[in-house]
């Protein structure tokens, strides 16, 4: 334990190394790859011990907006709520699929490599591990997990490695969670302005300004070019302007 943070728990990092730490859970939109619900716990605790709780926090993020109407009078989020759940297999497990089976949501978790299972009086853990199975099989298992990828881990990339949160400053469960908070909020307004402006971050906006900027200077000299007449760049008149300048 930490003799200034006593909330830290022990993580063993991908490294091997071991290290006082928070876990940061984000549940993402796979449409949009908007942050939807942000949980912290303990740097020990098991992702098949956290996922349901964060799974009820996305469910009740999107509930409090299922008031909000959009200008074009459509709803911003599905009115079914949290109806499916991808994840990666650290998350599989009997007790994941049979909790969230009664959660009623569809679980699309990749199942890792545990040879012959054992279901005997087990029927709800053998229902449920199956009918996943069966899921991430097919063509739309295989292509949530495809966007898994895309959109899950993207988001970490953002935060923790462009985004400098993997190293806090911070004591206390409570204040960490608010520094998430902020990042997973910085995240979602980039994602608002890439989509309405086409820039996430002020040097994207600055990079597109100046190559505009050069857009337009060419678009005035290809005008300006055009509007001359052919001898303007020429070293000598026509000829009728000789003739005229004689007389």
């Amino acid at each position: 334990m930490s003799p200034s943070d006593g909330a830290a728990e022990i993580s063993k990092l991908k490294d091997g190394r071991t290290a006082l730490a928070y876990k940061a859970e984000n549940a993402v939109d796979m449409e949009s790859g908007a942050i939807v619900a942000v949980t912290t716990h303990g740097g020990a605790a098991a992702d098949t011990a956290t996922v349901e709780g964060t799974v009820i926090e996305a469910g009740v993020a999107v509930a409090e907006l299922l008031t909000a109407e959009s200008p074009q009078g459509r709803y911003a989020v599905h009115l079914g709520g949290v109806e499916e759940v991808v994840a990666d297999k650290g998350y599989h497990s009997n007790e994941v699929a049979v909790r969230l089976g009664e959660l009623e949501v569809r679980t699309y978790i990749a199942e890792p490599d545990r040879g012959a299972r054992n279901w005997e009086g087990k029927p709800a853990e053998k229902e449920a591990v199956y009918g996943n199975r069966r899921r991430i099989g097919g063509k739309r298992g295989k292509r949530l997990q495809r966007q898994r990828g895309e959109k899950i881990e993207r988001n970490f990339a953002h935060q923790f490695d462009t985004g400098g949160i993997d190293r806090l400053y911070v004591r206390g469960i409570g204040n960490v969670h608010k520094k998430l908070l902020i990042q997973a909020a910085a995240c979602n307004l980039a994602l608002l302005m890439r989509a309405m402006y086409g820039a996430g971050k002020p040097r994207a906006a600055h990079d597109q300004a100046v190559e505009a900027i050069f857009v337009v200077l060419s678009l005035i000299n290809a005008i300006s070019a055009a509007s001359k007449p052919w001898y303007a760049n020429s070293g000598s008149l026509p000829r009728y302007a000789h003739s005229c300048a004689h007389r």
